[in-house]
């Protein structure tokens, strides 16, 4: 830009929301949200600015435009909605506007009585000079406009301020001395399933009614009916690739595996095939797109592991042995994070020599299932993955198949997770797992909904894995089960349980300080009861039917903490921006004790009167409350139901609304 015409150019744009790192990475929104977007705007001088906010789907030609509403400070808004998955792109356009400026100066001349006759001629010239570019018949009126302003008739003022010159006056700026913002932002927009969906983690080996016997994707049809009951959506299955022979782990992670033990599921290929291959013992590639459409039939996405790593016994190991890394005794480095040792898993070099091909090679694998009729993949250990590598990767993939939804297992530090959030992964493993107190969730699910993570980073909830099996659940036996349930549910619009052993409390650890499971199932072929009478399976069916039929749980933005006097208590909300579903939970954080204390409400949960009693209708046991005011009363017995999820109830006002609800 020359110095001529950057002089022209008199507004500023800067302190633009959202925007992630300078423009690097991408915003993450859902089909039919809106894009808020917020911008200082600003000039020098006392004249007034006009600002546009555009937008375009990528691909688009044309560039659609809203106006901004100046706010408050030099801070202005706009928004638009984003209708169909893909990527967007948006910008800011701002430039000073001599006919509103003149508009304004006019409404304070004539506050103040002063003498107008010369601003009335030069309201006159601005609109003859809009009327070169105006169309026909809004050219006729501001000729007619002008006409009047110079005319000194006694209602020329009025004619000047008239809402219909300004409305035809916006339609034709003038933005050739406009300031366009120099970057243009990018908006990734994912279906619905990204914001709100409902996992839940099986073996499909273990779907066995016999003991010992390896289970197929038939027997997984048989367990559809159960996964559905209880309103999971997402049905995530671990690795169900060909498993290796060399340094097989054993039962309980030995070193040394039984003729019969199966090996761990990651510990991906064989003789059989590799990542693009399914274990002979589950059944065909037939019989696996039969599950897809079965599950589907059920309401219900399959989710596959993807874990770009190997056993010995890959053939990535015989066909290109350079793509693995070698120790100076010739033999191939296996995946180790000190002390944990993992024999059975060669880990690919993606930063070697071969990382093109290695990189294109893993594009495909993604592709392969893709095309079998899998949208929905959750990534092992994305952070052992250089970060360019998952750059290219998921954006090639969305190029052509952007509804696919990738979940990063990346238990790290926060820089990394949230980094890894950035390149494109739709969801992400969570700290939730061990936050356990009060203090420690508050803190954590303030920071992931209400600072500029939310714009990016997805969080997904898990209080267990077949990695991690936490103190908590260990020494708080169900009621730990039932209490992390409910924080997982509601506390984020994602959530998922690794089952049957979440729901059937299974809570025996390898060694007392172990997260590792006694008898852990990545390693073993395990017979689970689920029709045991202990299981938890109905108060989970309870709590995602909650979930589905009350929209303020299907999103993470609006979640609000509220005080409890006692720390043993957590007390948070969600609720729809015009508050026709407000969700209050309640939750014992004790899973040995009763717990009791006064909660404090906002006035806005209150209605116009906050004198008046109204209801709160408690989902989980059908039971009814009359409250009054800003403070109540709870009590939870963790072994009766830790939790209160209540349905705030505006409209029940009076004693007798609530003995007529009853």
């Amino acid at each position: 830009m020359g110095q001529l015409e950057r002089g022209r150019k008199r507004v500023v744009i800067e302190g633009v929301r959202p925007e992630i790192d300078g423009g690097r990475f991408p915003v993450k929104r859902i089909v039919g949200e809106r894009v808020v977007v917020e911008a200082d705007i600003f000039a020098d001088g006392h004249d007034a600015i006009s600002a546009l906010l555009q937008y375009q789907k990528e691909g688009d030609v044309e560039w659609k435009e809203v106006p901004m509403v100046h706010r408050v400070n030099d801070r202005w808004r706009g928004d638009f909605e984003v209708s169909e998955v893909g990527c967007y792109r948006y910008t800011l356009l701002a430039w000073i506007d001599p006919f509103k400026s003149w508009r304004e100066s006019l409404i304070k001349r004539v506050e103040v009585k002063q003498d107008v006759t010369v601003d009335m001629l030069v309201g006159a010239d601005l609109l003859v000079g809009t009327s070169q570019w105006a169309s026909g018949g809004d050219k006729r009126k501001l000729l007619a406009y002008a006409s009047e302003l110079r005319s000194g008739s006694l209602n020329r003022i009025e004619r000047g301020l008239d809402e219909n010159l300004y409305v035809i006056m916006s339609k034709y700026p003038d933005k050739r001395a406009a300031t366009r913002y120099d970057k243009e932002l990018v908006i990734v927009v994912d279906r619905e399933t990204a914001r709100f969906s409902t996992w839940y983690e099986m073996f499909p080996r273990s779907c066995t009614s016999q003991p010992g016997k390896h289970g197929t994707f038939k027997d997984c049809e048989k367990r559809l009916d159960y996964i559905a009951g209880m309103g999971f959506d997402v049905l995530y299955l671990p690795p169900i690739h060909p498993i290796g022979q060399t340094h097989r782990k054993g039962k309980n992670n030995t070193l040394k595996a039984a003729a019969k033990d199966p090996g761990s599921p990651w510990a991906i290929g064989g003789v059989e095939g590799g990542h693009k291959d399914i274990h002979p013992d589950l059944g065909t590639l037939s019989d696996f797109k039969k599950l897809i459409k079965k599950a589907n039939d059920c309401g219900i996405e399959i989710a596959l592991d993807i874990a770009f790593q190997c056993s010995p016994d890959h053939p990535y190991v015989k066909e290109h042995p350079d793509w693995f890394r070698e120790r100076p005794d010739g033999t191939i480095q296996y995946a180790e994070n000190p002390p944990k040792k993992y024999q059975d898993i060669y880990p690919l070099e993606f930063s070697g020599e071969q990382w093109r091909e290695i990189w294109d090679e893993q594009m495909s694998v993604v592709l392969f299932w893709i095309e079998q009729g899998v949208r929905t993949f959750r990534v092992d250990n994305p952070h052992t993955k250089p970060f360019h590598f998952w750059e290219y990767l998921i954006n090639g993939i969305r190029r052509d198949y952007p509804d696919v939804i990738f979940l990063a297992e990346a238990f790290t530090r926060p820089k990394v997770m949230y980094g890894l959030a950035q390149l494109g992964f739709s969801q992400s493993y969570t700290y939730f797992t061990w936050r356990n107190t009060k203090r420690e969730l508050t803190q954590y699910f303030t920071e992931v909904t209400r600072t500029d993570l939310r714009d990016f980073f997805r969080p997904n909830l898990w209080p267990n894995t077949p990695d991690i099996l936490t103190e908590y659940l260990q020494s708080g036996g169900p009621p730990a089960f039932m209490t992390r349930l409910v924080l997982a549910a509601t506390l984020g619009a994602n959530y998922g349980i690794y089952g049957p052993a979440f729901e059937l409390c299974e809570n025996r650890p390898m060694e007392a300080g172990s997260e590792e499971y006694l008898n852990s199932e990545k390693f073993e072929i395990k017979r689970w009861d689920i029709n045991r009478a202990d299981s938890l399976k109905e108060l989970t069916t309870k709590v995602n039917r909650i979930r589905k039929e009350n929209v303020a749980l299907q999103s993470d933005w609006s979640l609000l903490f509220h005080p409890v006097d006692n720390d043993r208590l957590i007390c948070y909300s969600k609720q729809t921006e015009d508050f026709s579903n407000v969700i209050l939970v309640v939750v014992n954080l004790d899973p040995y004790h009763t717990q009791s204390g006064w909660v404090e409400l906002p006035l806005e949960f209150l209605g116009d009167d906050a004198e008046k009693p109204y209801q709160v209708y408690d989902l989980l046991t059908n039971a009814r409350y009359l409250w009054h005011g800003k403070r109540n009363y709870v009590e939870l017995n963790p072994h009766a139901i830790p939790a209160h999820i209540f349905l705030v109830q505006h409209g029940l006002r009076t004693e007798r609304d609530f003995d007529h609800f009853m």
